[in-house]
Parts: C-alpha cells; sequence; structure tokens
C-alpha cells in the first residue's frame, strides 16, 4: 500500500519534472554549449572557440557598461521596492475607512501589462508630455527624461517602482497578518509607540519575508528587459543598456549567438550568487542539519 502511494506521489511529480527538463534543463546546456562557438562569420557554420567569447566579453567596454548599468538599475528599483511597499502595507493594515479601495487602487498597476505600463509612462515622459507640462507651469525648464542620459535610466527605474509596488505590498499585507496582537500591546505597554513599535516588533516578526522581498525584486531588477526595449530601446549612448537588452541584441539583431550565450552564462553566474547570498545569510537556519 505504501508502495502504491509512493509510486502516486512520483507520479504528480512528472509533468513538473518534464517541464523543468524541456524548458530549463535543455535550453540550459545547449546555451552553454553555444558560448563556445563564434557565430559572427557564418551562423550556419559555427566556429569552435573555446573561452574566446568569454575574454571578449571581459574586454568590451559596452558589455562592462551594461553590467554597470545593471546593478545601477538595481541600486534605483531595490531599495525603494522594499521599504516603500512595507510602509504602505503597515499604513493599509490599520483599522482606517476604505481599506480595500486602497489595496485595489495600489495594486491595480501589477495586474496591468507591463508594456502597456511601459507606453504610458513613455508618452508622460516625451518632451511635451504631462510631467514637462508641469514643469513648465511651474516654471522650470523642460527636462529629456528619456533622452538625458543624466535622467534615463532614473526614468525607467521609476516605471518599475510603479509597477512593483502593489505586488510587494500584498505580500507584506499577508506577512503582517501573522504578527500576533499580543506583540503589539506588550510593546505599547513597555512604550514602545508608533514608529518605534513597529521597529521592535514589526520588522523582526517579518524580517524573513523583507529578505524574500529584496531577493525578488534584486532577481527581477537584474533581469529587466520589457521596460528598456519599450522605452528607450537601450540609449541614449547606451545609459540604459542592461545585460538582458545586450544579450537580446546580440541574439536576435546581429545573429552573435556565441557572444549572446556567453553573455547569459554570465548573467546566470550573477543571479546564482544574489541566490545563494540569500540561502546562506538570510535562510541559513533553513538549512543546518
Amino acid at each position: 500500500m505504501d508502495k502504491n502511494k509512493n509510486l502516486v506521489a512520483y507520479l504528480f511529480l512528472v509533468p513538473a519534472l518534464v517541464f523543468l527538463v524541456v524548458f530549463f534543463f535543455i535550453p540550459f546546456f545547449q546555451t552553454i554549449n553555444l558560448s563556445f562557438y563564434d557565430y559572427s562569420k557564418d551562423i550556419y557554420n559555427p566556429v569552435f572557440v573555446g573561452f574566446d567569447n568569454y575574454w571578449s566579453l571581459i574586454h568590451s567596454k559596452l558589455f562592462i557598461k551594461t553590467i554597470f548599468n545593471t546593478f545601477f538599475f538595481l541600486i534605483l528599483c531595490v531599495p525603494f521596492l522594499v521599504i516603500f511597499p512595507l510602509f504602505l502595507a503597515i499604513l493599509i493594515n490599520q483599522k482606517i475607512i476604505l481599506k480595500n479601495f486602497y489595496k485595489i487602487v495600489i495594486y491595480l498597476p501589477v495586474v496591468v501589462s507591463i508594456v502597456v505600463v511601459a507606453i504610458a509612462f513613455k508618452w508622460l515622459y516625451a518632451q511635451d508630455g504631462l510631467f514637462n507640462y508641469f514643469l513648465n507651469k511651474l516654471h522650470l525648464p523642460s527636462i529629456g527624461w528619456l533622452y538625458d542620459p543624466r535622467f534615463s535610466m532614473i526614468s525607467v527605474s521609476l516605471t518599475t517602482i510603479f509597477k512593483g509596488i502593489g505586488y510587494y505590498m500584498m505580500i507584506y499585507l499577508s506577512a503582517l497578518m501573522s504578527v500576533p496582537q499580543e506583540l503589539y500591546e506588550a510593546a505599547e505597554v513597555d512604550g514602545a509607540v508608533g514608529l518605534k513599535k513597529h521597529l521592535l516588533v514589526t520588522i523582526p516578526h517579518i524580517a524573513p519575508v523583507i529578505a524574500l522581498v529584496s531577493t525578488i525584486s534584486s532577481i527581477s531588477a537584474l533581469k529587466v528587459f520589457v521596460e528598456i526595449y519599450v522605452m528607450t530601446k537601450g540609449g541614449p549612448l547606451d545609459s540604459t543598456k542592461t545585460i538582458v537588452y545586450y544579450i537580446y541584441e546580440k541574439a536576435f539583431e546581429n545573429l552573435d549567438l556565441g557572444i549572446a550565450s556567453s553573455a547569459s552564462v554570465v548573467l546566470l553566474i550573477i543571479v546564482m550568487v544574489f541566490s545563494i547570498i540569500n540561502i546562506f545569510v538570510f535562510e541559513k537556519d533553513k538549512y543546518r542539519i
């Protein structure tokens, strides 16, 4: 009987295993294999070059710049996406009027396609768009939000932040429901009120969730593509060109599959480093033997 139950359990795992093999493991090993070939001269007859593609990336000023741009984007987005949704979740978790209405309004951008959001912000950022209209009304000069290298990455990051706030807020709201009310009452008895109460009770209690949000938002920031593609195409002057956009450009515009695959492996290593940091720093207690 026990053997039959185990067999049924394994059968339920088969679809997930097939999905992983077809859509992850096979492409993963194919990408590593492609990274050792040069497709720049003839895409149908690639030449084996070993690690030359990786050396080319290391010595490419453009690729180094894309790494810098990617981490700059991460620094712009992640702190805000970790802290501000928590602030909103704490506010909405209070006994306030129209609580559900606020939840819907803040969460609404999450259900809207990122392409739609990016196009909407592109109109807002236009030279004669709404943002510059308000600046002109305040007798301030117009800003080239997407056309000035000083502001382009900041402008794109604001779009990502706007899209993600509601998603992370809902994660925090779910975590806040698990905090016992008795802890807040005990903190108030000890004289902890307002911000101090949340610093002593809320944040320590939901610290694993904060770590989870930090990890998810960091990995998402490292893989940003759609906003860049729709709003700037990597410009101006490559100021918004990230690793994923670089991979897309090399693979589908230049048909240089070797360099694109090598860059993909580099991105995978970076993402894995962030995941390992999460496991050993934030979740080390789960893996103690």
